[in-house]
């Protein structure tokens, strides 16, 4: 373990671990993607990195409930490959969330983020009938390592070290 890596979310592959190809590591990243799940990898060829992982809130079956719970922000993870050192180099970029309706907007946040971040948001709200009493409820928790999380896994799993990229190039 190095001297930063708690600080920039770096994971290495455990001992004895033999490294997989760059292919085997793109393939288990892609195989994260699940309907179930609340995030999604795609492709980040146009940002010039090689995958983008997000939250599902733009998809039809997660933004109604996190318009609901009023989330304000999220979070992307920008991936690079770099197979002659067998890591997987990371950079997280907060953004501001704006709704209209039950549709979300994504903005860059006045204040920008770039580098490494944990944050968990919860949220929770009640609706209330004519009688006073609570009707409905809606509850939300955004953790960004349920998203970090799994990735890391993934790449250590196939003998590879995932790094957080604080400051410098992906």
């Amino acid at each position: 373990m190095g001297f930063l890596d708690f600080l920039t979310s770096t994971k290495r592959a455990p001992a004895g671990v033999t490294p997989l190809s760059p292919q085997e590591v793109r393939d288990r990243l892609m195989g994260l993607n699940r309907p179930d799940a609340p995030y999604r990898l795609v492709d980040g060829s146009a940002e010039k990195v090689d995958f983008i992982a997000e939250w599902k809130i733009d998809d039809p079956e997660w933004h109604k409930g996190l318009g609901g719970a009023n989330v304000r922000t999220t979070f992307r993870i920008f991936l690079k490959l770099h197979p002659e050192a067998r890591e997987v180099r990371a950079v997280d970029r907060q953004y501001t969330v704006s709704w209209s309706g039950d549709q979300p907007t994504l903005s860059a946040a006045v204040s920008t983020f770039r580098g490494q971040t944990r944050s968990v948001e919860v949220s929770r709200t009640y609706s209330f009938g004519k009688t006073a009493e609570p009707v409905g409820e809606r509850a939300y928790r955004f953790d960004t390592n349920e998203l970090k999380k799994p990735i890391q896994e993934a790449v250590t799993s196939c003998g590879w070290t995932y790094r957080g990229v604080v400051f410098g190039k992906l």
